[in-house]
């Protein structure tokens, strides 16, 4: 805010602010609030309470709309508190490779090591896995679909990984049974794993059991487990089914070789839930059916970092060298593009198993 705002201006935005993150209503007026003299201090909550509110809100609105509140919401927003999760797996889908870094940095430096969740599409190198892994200590969820990671650096990095209890490491196609061995040894409380694939990632494989049975030997708490359109044969699964004893859910969808026996898993494996292998989705259907060539209505949005923009948080910062020059993080922009192809037109993601 401005340093000229009067406090009922600033106490009408904070707490409208507040009921658009937590879909409460808020109807008091500047007029009945200065009539009572009782104003609801939205600016001097508590950071961990700001936190929890600020989580309701999508990434752009924390990064360029909350700082611009009061002051005490800008420190907020470039706390741990508002970063225990740091889900940019949508942005990211969209940004270059040197803005993902300089953006990761910048979150997990504001989650002073203390984020749980971790959420991004198409890491670049094996050096962004790296660092993420050096402040890892207190994550639990890590979802890197699509990123181009190498077996080498998940056995190197694998042991600063040791508190993950789930991995999504989908469309991964550099990894293979040596990275799941990585991740099993060492995370030893891992109770579900995403490993899709995307057909034509695999077509050039002849079998991917050696996936398999680096999961059975490494992961047996796991229970919940997918592996679509692996090139898994009937054995590979058994080996899993006979060593993770606590399955629940298995989606071998599009494991074409794989056939399970009905009575078989009534009678060994009566609460395991099995999706696949025959199953109708995007990749059965042709290319230009309508049901998945549909086009999305959402805001598809990209941010840049330009050395010419606008900076957002225009005015003096009270927080510990958070626009620090090291970081060169002056001038976010938020550029937002109407409409998009959906990823399932493109073949590369479908429906979330149910």
């Amino acid at each position: 805010m401005s340093g000229g705002s009067n406090p009922d201006e600033m106490t009408l935005r904070c707490g409208v602010f507040v009921g658009r993150a937590t879909g409460c209503f808020f109807s008091s007026s500047v007029e009945n609030m200065g009539d009572s003299g009782e104003f609801r201090g939205w600016d001097e909550l508590i950071p961990d309470a700001l936190g929890l509110i600020f989580r309701n809100l999508s990434l752009q609105e924390i990064l360029t709309v909350v700082p611009g509140v009061c002051r005490a919401w800008r420190r907020a927003a470039s706390g741990p508190y508002c970063w225990q999760e740091i889900d940019i797996e949508e942005w990211s889908q969209r940004c270059k490779p040197e803005h993902l870094d300089r953006m990761l940095q910048m979150l997990i430096a504001w989650s002073s090591d203390s984020f749980r969740r971790l959420s991004v599409s198409g890491l670049p190198s094996d050096s962004l896995f790296s660092f993420i892994a050096d402040h890892a200590g207190s994550l639990q969820t890590l979802e890197l679909p699509r990123s181009e990671i190498s077996d080498s650096i998940v056995e190197h990095v694998a042991p600063r990984l040791s508190n993950i209890t789930f991995l999504d490491v989908s469309y991964c196609k550099k990894i293979g049974a040596r990275a799941l061995e990585a991740f099993g040894k060492h995370c030893k409380a891992l109770v579900g794993l995403r490993r899709r694939m995307h057909p034509l990632e695999v077509a050039d494989k002849a079998c991917q059991d050696d996936e398999a049975h680096a999961i059975a030997r490494t992961m047996p708490k796991l229970r919940h487990l997918e592996m679509a359109y692996h090139l898994l044969t009937t054995r590979g699964v058994l080996e899993i089914l006979s060593q993770c004893r606590d399955l629940e859910y298995l989606d071998v969808r599009g494991c074409w070789d794989v056939k399970l026996d009905d009575k078989f898993l009534k009678e060994r494996h009566s609460s395991l839930k099995v999706l696949g292998p025959h199953i109708v989705d995007c990749y059965e259907r042709t290319f230009w059916d309508d049901e998945c060539s549909d086009y999305s209505d959402s805001s598809v949005y990209s941010w840049d970092f330009m050395e010419d923009g606008i900076d957002v948080y225009e005015g003096e910062s009270d927080h510990d060298n958070v626009w620090d020059d090291e970081q060169d993080l002056a001038g976010l922009v938020v550029r937002f593009y109407g409409g998009g192809l959906s990823l399932a037109c493109a073949g590369f993601d479908w429906p979330p198993s149910p």
